[in-house]
Order: structure tokens, then C-alpha cells, then sequence
């Protein structure tokens, strides 16, 4: 579990050293294969629950999930200058709240997620400098670190597949310099348990807005060039 928690810095320093890399070796090109982006994403599940026991179906039970700001971080390929494939990934870790009938439960328990999204995009022609693009691709979330609560126990939520939408925006700033603002909307179900005898059917659903910084590049100048390829046109 340490290994887990030490991902996200992992993860934005190896982000972090491939855009100092290609700067260090001015390698900027907006027409270059590569982006890297560095991003605050705020991400707020859309949540709902159908809370059970051992009994059936619990009336008026709900639950809620709370929202996180969290660094992020996204690589970006571009196969033509117009379609890409981008893998954005973070950690956050996320509270259930118990709503409606049972709201004296306070919170249900509480898990780390390591949320990955995989898009592939199609990236609109520049028009003064404003890049827009479009995306549709998954999102795998995996639950780890789960703990429940006095009433409830332990608790445990079950890995699941979402389906991903995407829109977003790059703005020019110069020598292969973005500045970014990107919106996903996710459509995910998975099942939660706690030791006592509770269950639910949880949509998770969230939204994910970011906006950060951008570097794009050739990976032929970080790397070198095994074809002779020509940057995208």
C-alpha cells in the first residue's frame, strides 16, 4: 500500500522530467508528436446509491461522494496533427457520506482511487491560437486502502470500467508552450460492502474539470529518431 501512495509523485515527477527534458534540449514544437500537461483537476462525483441489508432494499437510503481538487497530470500522442490518444492520470482519495434515511451514519468509510482515463481525441484546426478538441474513450477506477466506520465495518468497493467523454481547449502560447482547460464526464457503477451486513449499487459518475500547463514536443529530439519521421504538418 505505501507503493500505491507514492504514485502520484511518481507519476508528476516522471511527468515533470520529460517536459524539462524537451525544454532542456528546446525541443517546443506545435506541431510536435508529444504533449505533456501539468493540471489541478477538481473532481466531483455525480453520486447515487441503492443501499441494502439483509432485509431488502433500505427506503429513502442514499449516498454521496465528496469532492476532491487533486494534481494531475496527462500524456498526450499524436498520431496526425488532428488525432491523438491521451492517458490522463492522478490518485485521490474520496469519503462516502450517507444521505437521506440513513444520514445519522455520517461517513460511510472512506478509499484511495487510482482513476486512470484513456481518451482517444480529435483535435480541431488552431484558430488564432485556440486549439479545441473532443474525446471519447474509458475510465478504469481502482479502490485501494478502503476503511469503514464504527457502525458499518470495514468496508470494500469493487474495481469497475466507465465510459469517458471529453472536451477541452489548448491555447498557444509560443514555443511549444499550451495553456490548457479540459472538462470529462465519466459514467461509472460499481458495488460497495461493509462488513455488517450492507450493501449498495453506487454510481459514481464524476465530472472532472482541470486546467494547467502544456508542453508539446517531437519525441525524436528527447529520444532520437529511429526513421527520420518528419514532424506532423
Amino acid at each position: 500500500m505505501t507503493t500505491f501512495r507514492r504514485l502520484p509523485a511518481v507519476l508528476l515527477v516522471l511527468a515533470g522530467t520529460v517536459l524539462w527534458s524537451a525544454q532542456s534540449v528546446h525541443a517546443g514544437d506545435r506541431n510536435g508528436d508529444f504533449m505533456v500537461r501539468i493540471l489541478g483537476s477538481v473532481v466531483a462525483p455525480d453520486a447515487d446509491a441503492d443501499v441494502r441489508n439483509a432485509a431488502g432494499l433500505i427506503a429513502g437510503a442514499d449516498a454521496d461522494i465528496n469532492t476532491r481538487v487533486i494534481p494531475a497530470a496527462t500524456l498526450t500522442y499524436f498520431f496526425t496533427n488532428n488525432i491523438a490518444a491521451e492517458l490522463f492520470c492522478c490518485f485521490t482519495k474520496h469519503t462516502v457520506e450517507a444521505q437521506g434515511s440513513i444520514a445519522a451514519l455520517g461517513d460511510l468509510g472512506d478509499s484511495w482511487i487510482f482513476p486512470p482515463v484513456v481518451t482517444l481525441q480529435y483535435h480541431f484546426d488552431p484558430m488564432n491560437g485556440f486549439k479545441p478538441y473532443v474525446g471519447a474513450g474509458v475510465q478504469y477506477m481502482l479502490f485501494f486502502n478502503e476503511s469503514g466506520n464504527a457502525a458499518l465495518g470495514d468496508m470494500s468497493i469493487d474495481n469497475a470500467w466507465g465510459f469517458a467523454l471529453q472536451a477541452g481547449v489548448d491555447i498557444e502560447v509560443g514555443d511549444g508552450w499550451y495553456l490548457n482547460a479540459d472538462v470529462k464526464k465519466v459514467w461509472l457503477e460499481t458495488d460497495a460492502s461493509w462488513a455488517g451486513g450492507v450493501n449498495a449499487d453506487v454510481n459514481i459518475d464524476p465530472w472532472i474539470i482541470s486546467a494547467g500547463v502544456g508542453y508539446r514536443f517531437n519525441l525524436s529530439d528527447i529520444f532520437g529518431s529511429r526513421g527520420g519521421v518528419d514532424p506532423l504538418k
